[in-house]
């Protein structure tokens, strides 16, 4: 298919607590309508980035904790919004690296093209240390979080709204959507997620439940997966050996490029209690082993390293809470009285969409919701794609958010 580029940029300096946007924006609809949302939500302060017919607002919500969850709205200048679009990043990823990557074409100004003011909702342990994160920081916190940002907007616009979610940001929306009734709530979007097992992949989940359990146990609150660091040295010195054993000859280490290709490519092999929820890996690509490490050859399909490494570059700490991954692994595993989203109550219109290589065909989830009595379900698998491609792939405008 042919690609698809934006016209959007990157934007000027950020200028802390004043209101930039005024000279990119004369009628004064986006920086009025952000100058709303900031009194509505604002204790924290404010960045505005003008932009090419948009203005970004970014806005740490200080309320006392540890961290604070911060919000990114992207108004368009140039007419109101006809609803509202809460974006929700993946673990571990902010909204910045998720859904505005690369700076020229991403998931954020495709919506605000398309008429809708864009709301990301960023968690606290993106502002986080890892000994802020407390063993309470699972779902449910997540979920009351999100539900705060949109009770105070909805109260204050009055839009129809939806949830458009990635990875664990995706059944964080389902939750959200099974615990909110209001008739504004129009759609779910879950990009890449996974709702319950059935068989021994549910007996595999509950033993990664239990692994983060036993995390929490020993008082280790929070993991850092390290792929960024990974990706900037795959970067900034490809040819360079890494830490990591190569698996021909465990004697002989990967090249940093060769590490980073391979922890995209084949996530399903490598070590870690959740990475087995991965048919193949993060990013469709090949990996061959040669003769020696720097004779391996490697390449991403959609997805270019350079877009990894930006997303990965936009990162705050990092960190995934581990309540959250324990959370998100008893839903996998069916296991209600650790954690349970009531699909039944899922009203919302529901578009699924996983891909081939990462999450899988595991429609479980939307068959529950259907069963609920929803009928308004769509699931569907992208063929060829991994984890991350819905979102940063070349080729996403066309393959995956046209389905939107």
């Amino acid at each position: 298919m042919a690609r698809q580029h934006g016209e959007e940029g990157p934007g000027r300096p950020a200028h802390e607590g004043v209101p930039a946007g005024r000279a990119a924006d004369p009628a004064g609809a986006g920086i009025g309508l952000l100058a709303l949302v900031e009194r509505t939500l604002g204790t924290g302060t404010a960045v505005y980035v003008p932009g090419d017919g948009w203005i970004r607002l970014t806005l740490p919500l200080d309320d006392g904790g540890p961290a604070p969850v911060t919000v990114d709205v992207i108004a368009d200048t140039r007419r109101a919004p006809r609803g509202i679009a809460y974006l929700l990043p993946g673990g571990g990823l902010n909204f910045c690296s998720d859904f505005f990557t690369p700076a020229s074409r991403n998931l954020a100004h495709r919506l605000r093209r398309e008429g809708l003011l864009v709301v990301g909702v960023s968690p606290r342990e993106d502002a986080a240390t890892a000994a802020d994160v407390g063993p309470d920081w699972g779902l449910a916190a997540h979920r009351r979080d999100l539900a705060a940002v949109v009770e105070a907007l909805d109260g204050a616009l009055g839009l129809p709204y939806q949830y458009v979610g990635h990875s664990a940001g995706a059944l964080l929306a389902l939750d959200a959507a099974s615990h909110d009734d209001s008739p504004r709530l129009t759609r779910v979007v879950a990009l890449d997620t996974t709702g319950p097992y059935s068989g021994d992949l549910a007996v595999r989940a509950a033993q990664t439940r239990d692994a983060y359990e036993a995390q929490l146990a020993r008082g280790t609150h929070a993991t850092d997966p390290g792929l960024a660091a990974i990706l900037a040295r795959a970067v900034t010195d490809p040819a360079a050996p890494s830490p990591a054993p190569w698996p021909p000859d465990p004697g002989l280490r990967f090249t940093n490029a060769g590490l980073a290709h391979y922890m995209l490519v084949r996530t399903s092999l490598m070590p870690g209690p959740a990475n087995w929820i991965y048919t193949q890996g993060h990013s469709a690509g090949s990996y061959t082993f040669g003769a020696t490490p720097d004779q391996d050859r490697f390449s991403l399909t959609h997805t270019p390293l350079t877009t990894w490494h930006a997303a990965a570059s936009a990162l705050g700490s990092g960190l995934i809470p581990a309540a959250l991954t324990r959370d998100l692994a008893a839903v996998w595993a069916g296991d209600e009285k650790t954690y349970a989203i009531d699909w039944a109550r899922i009203c919302a219109e529901v578009l699924w969409i996983n891909t081939e290589l990462g999450r899988g065909d595991h429609a479980r989830g939307a068959r529950l919701i259907r069963a609920g009595g929803n009928r308004r379900v769509r699931f569907t698998v992208l063929a060829g794609y991994g984890h991350g491609d819905p979102v940063w792939s070349q080729t996403a405008p066309e393959d995956v958010w046209s389905l939107l």
